[in-house]
């Protein structure tokens, strides 16, 4: 069998210093999940009777996390996999366990499978404000016609550039590494199918970026898409188109201009073609516009003159300090999600509805531990019901008139939803530089205006928060930390994460 070979080559990868591993000897059940909050939740559940591995490290992004082979390993011995899924997760990370479970083997998406469980879902609505249209890219639609599933693969690559500078599109990772999408200063190479210049999305998904151009002027930029059922189909063709940009100049007449909102350069799964989906509010939802590229140019305005940042990530542009013109990437780290929230977990009665669905997993594989799996799962949601019922109590001692959230991630809309916060904004729009002068102008008025008394910092993340650092010490606004998607040393279950949250939003904001 296929993950029979991998062992082989695997076995190997068991060396010293690594945390132990799942393994075809150990009595227990054997269980995978993509996170360490998953990890956490099954331990709960299990108990005794499991042994649970996480792909993602504790402290790690799930969002960029790339699976290493002995991740694989781990994959091939799991007896049960979770995950969490609506897009969460890296998808490599998915990738590796659709591809390498035994055949049989339960494979359970926690937030799209909790439905069933009463679990509450929302919708992920970007209100990101810049000066400058937030342009994206998007894979659109199921594409059930062809076969997809949450492994299949759109690909979008950038095939001919006209202009008279050159044109990037890059990601800023959470933690400040770039991912370049495509380069038109190297050329576009067909030979390779345009391997150097193509992002990789899921069906139904979308992902931030930065789009750089060097010199002012009229731009064209092709576009080709092709769907990838799975790893060893041939791909889909899904078409091609040219879309316009008019880089610090006037745009052209007769045409519509993009100049703000959230539009995407969008791969339609089920009509088979390239578009600009636009939302001119830019909430993300797309529910407005359908643009052909012919009917549209996208306006870089001078307004949107920035610097090529220092540090070595940046290089593919030029030197530090060269003048670019830039849309932002407007949210911090590496996002390719769909329209739902995947944070199920900051609202803890969706926690109660995911420990439902893994106990009634575990029995499904492990009929002999029922009686062990029900005992552990009703002495858990007992003491989750006590945490919600905390966490409830410490928002609402915090005056409602301080109940505003600034952080670095987009992550806490199921908090705010339950317990009663809103989420005012996030550090900066652009990760990839330091905010221009207007960004921090920006930010120092809402935190005024709203008398924030404190922003929110994920521990990872604090290396990259100087400005709002700088920010909060201008307008005496405190810096807090706050947790999202991962444990750490710290703060090591979900319930010390809810716990350790409430109580930094209640000391920093009452």
């Amino acid at each position: 069998m296929r993950w029979a070979a991998l062992l082989v080559a695997l076995v190997a990868l068991a060396g010293c210093g690594a945390p132990e591993g799942l393994s075809s000897t150990d009595s227990r059940l054997q269980v995978v999940t993509t996170t360490s909050l998953l990890r956490d939740l099954v331990e709960q559940v299990g108990g005794d009777r499991v042994h649970v591995t996480s792909l993602v490290p504790d402290g790690a992004d799930p969002h960029a996390y790339e699976p290493t082979l002995r991740d694989v390993r781990d994959v091939v011995y799991a007896d049960v996999a979770f995950s969490n899924y609506m897009m969460l997760e890296q998808h490599n990370v998915i990738k590796t366990l659709d591809a390498n479970l035994r055949d049989g083997v339960p494979n359970v998406s926690l937030a799209e499978d909790a439905v069933k469980y009463a679990a509450e879902v929302i919708p992920l609505v970007e209100n990101v404000n810049l000066d400058t249209l937030w342009l994206g890219l998007r894979a659109h639609g199921t594409g059930a016609r062809h076969g997809t599933d949450r492994s299949s693969d759109v690909l979008l690559s950038a095939t001919h550039a006209t202009g008279p500078g050159h044109v990037f599109g890059y990601l800023t990772g959470t933690f400040g590494e770039t991912e370049v999408y495509f380069d038109s200063s190297d050329g576009f190479d067909a030979g390779d199918g345009f391997k150097d210049d193509t992002a990789t999305l899921p069906a139904d998904a979308h992902t931030h970026m930065s789009w750089v151009f060097t010199k002012p002027g009229t731009y064209t930029v092709t576009f080709a898409a092709s769907l990838r059922v799975d790893a060893t189909s041939r791909p889909i063709d899904l078409g091609r188109a040219t879309f316009t940009f008019a880089v610090g100049v006037r745009p052209p007449a007769g045409k519509r201009v993009l100049d703000e909102g959230h539009a995407d350069i969008t791969a339609d799964l089920d009509a088979n073609g390239l578009l600009a989906l636009y939302d001119p509010e830019g909430g993300g939802e797309h529910t407005q516009v359908r643009y052909a590229a012919d009917e549209i140019v996208i306006e870089v305005p001078s307004k949107a003159i920035a610097e090529v940042p220092a540090g070595r990530e940046f290089r593919f542009m030029g030197r530090p300090e060269t003048q670019i013109y830039q849309l932002p990437q407007a949210v911090l780290g590496k996002h390719v999600h769909g329209e739902i929230d995947p944070h199920l977990w900051q609202d803890v009665r969706n926690v109660m509805a995911y420990t439902e669905l893994i106990r009634d997993t575990l029995i499904g594989r492990d009929p002999a531990g029922a009686k062990t799996y029900r005992a552990n799962a009703d002495a858990y949601l007992a003491r989750l019901d006590t945490l919600d019922k905390d966490v409830r109590r410490a928002i609402q001692a915090i005056p409602r008139a301080h109940r505003y959230l600034v952080t670095t991630h987009d992550a806490f809309g199921y908090l705010a939803h339950a317990y009663g916060i809103e989420v005012a904004g996030f550090v900066t729009p652009n990760p990839a530089a330091e905010p221009s002068l207007a960004d921090r102008r920006k930010l120092t008025e809402t935190i005024r205006n709203l008398r924030v008394p404190a922003v929110f910092l994920e521990p990872a993340l604090a290396a990259r928060s100087s400005t709002l650092r700088e920010v909060a010490g201008e307008t005496g606004a405190r810096v807090c930390p706050i947790y999202s998607d991962t444990l750490d040393h710290a703060v090591g279950t979900y319930e010390d994460m809810m716990r350790f949250n409430a109580d930094s939003l209640r000391r920093c904001l009452a």
